[in-house]
């Protein structure tokens, strides 16, 4: 089975929030999520809301290079 043409990739989202704050170093650590899009239908980066724990509220999530 080849893995190079398959459509559906994994993706890595990253709190945007979190990763402000980790400048400051007022975050204990960095939400992270796995997820799964298709490579043609969305060629652009993914973003979603997700509840991040370090920052105890819903913020906006983006993908991540691997």
């Amino acid at each position: 089975m080849a893995k190079g043409k398959d459509a559906r990739i994994r993706v890595i989202l990253e709190c945007n929030s979190c990763v402000r704050n980790d400048i400051n170093k007022e975050s204990p650590g960095i939400s992270r999520y796995i997820t799964q899009k298709n490579r043609h239908n969305t060629p652009s980066r993914l973003e979603l809301i997700k509840f991040c724990p370090y920052c105890y509220k819903h913020t906006i999530h983006g993908e991540i290079k691997k």
